[in-house]
């Protein structure tokens, strides 16, 4: 039909039908059917109206990553497949949008997946809030609470691995942008029965094997712990492999545990364990007990050992102001020390939701929005039912009747009280077995809190005969009794038990053990000793054993706690809009792709599936009063919008007039209107859609031209004040210039008149016209100035090159401006030089001033490098000495000759000590290699002496390199400059004197040559 056109297909697009509401036909055999296919091909989510079915697919799919949160974020629950994010999504959009409560209620048998329900609805509402460090803290805060709560509160049962063996309900705050502020958690019945046994095949709580399995060698000597489960009396002789405790610490250390915090929670759980290793002894009495394992608790918990083992071997009884001590049998000590294990368990547990809702909490202030999200204990029915299985299946079904009063009994209500015709639906009201249990008249807990607390003999003969006289005529109750009285024959019903005719089928319950579970009795000795531990921890949990608080009066039982809880609860989600996941198991084996028929059926029959289907198809999917709804869809009809002024009714119906919607689709209530089927309300959620577009693109357009239209004003202003000021800045330019100019030619103009009379005159010579005027002059300077620019000369320091002055009077500037260039040259090219090359261009430069001009072999040495170490001191090692007595302090390292002072020979310099000063040289230590011939080296000295057995004439290679210095060195030591003989000079040789005469010997001489003849020496250089 036209109007569903444009409607989104995804909603039909999927394997079977995505919504029960549409089934066709509708019968069990169908609906059976529709949910093994959907399973079978990995659709696990189902509709029916606002309600999500959800199978249990014991496997990961990859439905839950961040693109899938994005995609259903702030989508329409119609508009895609059906999804646990989308009624996460429904809920939250709701209470952040129109500011109303939600509560989500998971329900289903243990192993139906509630508890990875809840988790993937707190992982969505967080992934879809804002990202800010608070709200990121708060989120992680929130998420991380559920492994902590998983470790002490879940266990391995027979039909879940993971099974939450307490309820927990979560009330999440929110502020008014919808980020998350905080949280309180509230536990209900925690199954600590479990702490001391447990069936065959089904585990003790998850922390004590993490603990085992994680926990570090030191730690667990701390601890008094063994690693082996089967070392530990209550954890049986299972031995698993389950992961360590770094997650677990992790996730506390994010809530805000402290370091002393965490280490006193885990010896509070090892006093646990370890009581169930204690063993007593005795006969008849519980008169001796494990030394070491009672050492051992009482070194975990600061407490004497005397004390302790009173407390479990004997019992005091307080009558009329006087105590009696009663020594304990066997079988009692065993009771008390399981009581006290079961009870400090179950208080420890309580002390860390406390714990955890102190992190989390918000600080009371305004009113926030609040979502609660319900995971609690499926339905269960074993083989053995006892107290623990009637509480829960208790639970299950007040929350079956918020079900049937909050969907299919209000709905029902709700279309009478609005005046819309329809055929009423029947279903079944659960109501009489809730009352069965609870009634305070006379209700099942009741007479069991009565049969607690009467004097004389109880037991469970006595409690069931109290049952049986109560409601041996109540058609949803059974017993031996009432089945004789009725004439029916059922062995399968022992004398020992009672059946109740739950909403989910027929259990049968042992009344064996019922008195002494509701009791739930400890010993006040016990509770005293756990009050005198020096553990701050765990005398914190018993205040009710400190002397100054005795009070004779008994404590509440189990039963009536819990129902204290559970009305409370209830109050609470009846003041929520509720939202509802029913979860559902597919199999008993926990098998993937495994779908039991038997076993579904079962499942929704007494979850109420069919019903539920029923009145949403006999009735309409959707309703919302006038008011909201003409606010959210007027912008579809011209007669509503922009504004309507009638009622709102008649603006609903004059907007759904105009949209073409069939009318059986729509039923108008007093103060409300329906629609039908989903369809119809995506198609209004679709054409809402477009039109909101449509109305952004004018809203965009009308606020771009606006934005333009100011811009450009704003634009037209600036240029005009621009302009304005501009145009006067440049007249005002204009107008000095002139002036500038004016009084210019004015000087002139007079200079010019006065020389001219004083020239006429004779005052004054004829000057060159060139003079006459600056006029002249300015052309020729620029000219040449121009010029200069555009024809400097390279920047090498050894190009002299200038070039020439243009005209003769600039030839002593241009002089001037050369020596400046060069100048500054020469300075560019040493401001670029190391500090290395500046000290070999100083030494280069001072040989130039000691040789230049005066020695032939200066010219071909100046290209040539001064190396200073010609020996290569520091990388021979035979030079160890050397470089030793050189101590960094090196000017010159090279290998010389020595002239013979008896007949002038050229021979290897072998001096006999390391160290020979220079003559007539103070402050020049020559220091002689002994291990190589010649080699020696030139250092600083501070102060020397003369040499005793005369002058040393040397002969080097590196004459030029040596002499320069020695010259610096001589300058540096004693400030005095070295003497330069070139031609002749007189050397002292032992005592005699020689005069020494240079004289440039022929051509092919490589090496000089020296002859002695009697005081006289002549030396051939080249």
């Amino acid at each position: 039909p036209r109007w569903l056109e444009g409607a989104n297909p995804s909603v039909l697009a999927t394997v079977g039908v995505g919504d029960l509401v549409l089934l066709d036909p509708l019968s069990e055999e169908s609906l059976l059917s529709n949910l093994r296919e959907r399973f079978l091909h990995k659709e696990i989510y189902t509709y029916i109206g606002n309600v999500v079915i959800s199978v249990n697919p014991y496997r990961q799919l990859p439905i839950y990553s961040a693109e899938m949160v994005e995609q259903y974020c702030n989508g329409n629950f119609y508009a895609m497949k059906p999804h646990i994010y989308a009624i996460a999504e429904d809920a939250y959009s709701s209470l952040r949008d129109r500011n109303r409560d939600q509560c989500i209620l998971i329900t289903g048998e243990s192993g139906a997946g509630k508890t990875e329900a809840s988790k993937l609805v707190m992982s969505y509402v967080a992934a879809v809030c804002s990202k800010g460090a608070d709200v990121t803290k708060v989120k992680e805060q929130l998420l991380q609470s559920n492994p902590v709560l998983e470790a002490f509160g879940n266990a391995k049962t027979i039909r879940n691995n993971n099974s939450s063996r307490f309820g927990k309900y979560m009330d999440v705050e929110f502020d008014f942008k919808g980020e998350p502020l905080g949280g309180l958690i509230s536990n209900y019945l925690l199954e600590k029965s479990r702490v001391v046994w447990h069936v065959k095949n089904e585990r003790n709580f998850h922390i004590f094997y993490q603990l085992l399995a994680g926990a570090s060698d030191p730690l667990l000597k701390r601890l008094k712990l063994q690693r082996d489960c089967r070392h530990h009396g209550y954890l049986g002789d299972e031995n698993p492999r389950l992961p360590g405790m770094d997650d677990l610490l992790d996730a506390m250390r994010i809530i805000g545990f402290s370091e002393a915090e965490v280490m006193q929670l885990l010896e509070v759980t090892a006093v646990v364990l370890k009581l169930g290793d204690l063993q007593l002894s005795g006969q008849f009495q519980a008169s001796g007990m494990d030394a070491c394992v009672l050492r051992d608790i009482c070194e975990l918990i600061g407490l004497q050992e005397s004390i302790l083992e009173q407390a479990l071997c004997s019992r005091t009884v307080e009558a009329k102001q006087e105590k009696v001590v009663t020594a304990l049998s066997v079988a009692q000590g065993y009771f008390g020390r399981d009581a006290l294990a079961k009870n400090i368990y179950s208080r420890l547990f309580d002390w860390l939701v406390t714990r955890i809702n102190e992190s989390i909490q918000v600080t009371a202030g305004e009113r926030r929005k609040v979502m609660g999200v319900l995971d609690i204990y499926g339905f269960e029915i074993f083989q053995d039912n006892s107290f623990e299985q009637f509480i829960i299946n208790y639970c299950n079904e007040k929350l079956q009747q918020i079900f049937i009063l909050m969907t299919l009994k209000e709905e029902q209500e709700e279309y009478f009280r609005e005046g819309i015709k329809w055929t009423p639906v029947t279903f079944f009201d659960n109501s009489i077995i809730c009352d069965l249990i609870e009634s305070g008249k006379g209700g099942i807990l009741v007479l069991l809190d009565e049969e607690c607390l009467r004097p004389g003999t109880v037991s469970a003969a006595t409690f069931l005969a109290k049952l049986d006289q109560a409601f041996g005529s109540h058609e949803h109750y059974e017993s031996r009794k009432s089945q004789s009285d009725r004439h029916i024959t059922d062995t399968s019903l022992p004398s020992t038990c009672f059946r109740v005719h739950h909403y989910a089928g027929k259990v049968t319950y042992n009344a064996t053990g019922f008195i002494e579970k509701n009791t739930d009795r400890l010993y006040r000795g016990l509770a005293q000793a756990m009050w005198q531990a020096k553990h701050t921890l765990l005398r914190s949990l018993f205040p009710d054993g400190d002397p100054k608080k005795a009070s004779l009066k008994m404590p509440p039982t189990a039963g009536f706690q819990f129902k204290a809880s559970i009305n409370t609860l209830m109050k609470n989600l009846y003041s929520k809009n509720p939202n509802y996941i029913r979860c559902i198991k597919p199999n008993e084996n926990q098998a993937p792709g495994q779908f039991t028929d038997e076993l579904v059926r079962s499942q929704v029959r007494y979850l109420g599936l069919l019903e539920n289907v029923r009145v949403r198809r006999a009735g309409y999917a959707y309703r919302q009063p006038y008011q909201p709804c003409l606010e959210r869809y007027r912008l579809l009809s011209t007669h509503t919008w922009p504004r309507w002024t009638g009622t709102a009714r008649d603006g609903v119906q004059a907007l759904l007039s105009d949209l073409d919607i069939p009318p059986e689709e729509l039923a108008y209530g007093h103060t409300k209107v329906f629609i039908r089927t989903p369809q119809t309300l995506f198609n209004l959620e679709e054409r809402r859609r477009r039109r909101v577009e449509e109305l952004a693109t004018v809203i965009q357009k009308t606020y771009r031209g606006w934005r333009c239209r100011t811009q450009y004003q704003l634009m037209r202003k600036s240029q005009i004040l621009i302009s304005a000021w501009f145009r006067g800045h440049a007249q005002k330019k204009r107008y000095q210039h002139m002036k500038r100019a004016a009084l210019l030619i004015q000087t002139y103009a007079r200079g010019w008149k006065v020389r001219r009379a004083l020239v006429r005159g004779g005052a004054l010579p004829l000057l060159p016209p060139v003079l006459h005027s600056p006029f002249s002059l300015s052309p020729k300077l620029q000219k040449f100035f121009l010029g200069l620019k555009n024809n400097l000369p390279p920047l090498t320091v050894s190009d002299r090159s200038w070039p020439p002055a243009p005209y003769r009077f600039l030839t002593n500037a241009n002089q001037e401006l050369k020596t400046i260039f060069y100048h500054w040259k020469c300075k560019k090219y040493r401001d670029q030089l190391s500090l290395e090359k500046r000290a070999a261009m100083q030494t280069k430069l001072c040989a130039s001033e000691l040789f230049k001009g005066k020695k032939t072999r200066y010219g071909p040495s100046v290209p040539e490098p001064f190396q200073g170490d010609y020996v290569g001191l520091q990388k021979n090692p035979k030079y160890q000495k050397l470089q030793a007595a050189a101590r960094g302090k090196l000017v010159l390292a090279d290998t010389v000759r020595k002239v013979n002072q008896a007949n002038g020979k050229v021979s290897a310099w072998r001096p006999c000590r390391l160290h020979t000063p220079i003559p007539e040289l103070p402050g020049v230590l020559a220091v002689p290699a002994q291990d190589a011939d010649g080699t020696w080296c030139l250092l600083p000295q501070q102060t020397g002496t003369g040499g005793a057995k005369g002058d040393v004439l040397l002969v080097s290679d590196h004459v030029i390199e040596v002499v320069t210095r020695v010259h610096q060195v001589l300058l540096e030591t004693t400030q005095q400059a070295t003497t330069i003989h070139p031609r002749r000079f007189s050397t002292q040789f032992k005592k005699s004197s020689i005069a020494v005469t240079v004289v440039q010997g022929p051509k092919g001489h490589l090496e000089p040559v020296c002859k002695k003849k009697g005081k006289k020496m002549e030396v051939l250089v080249c």
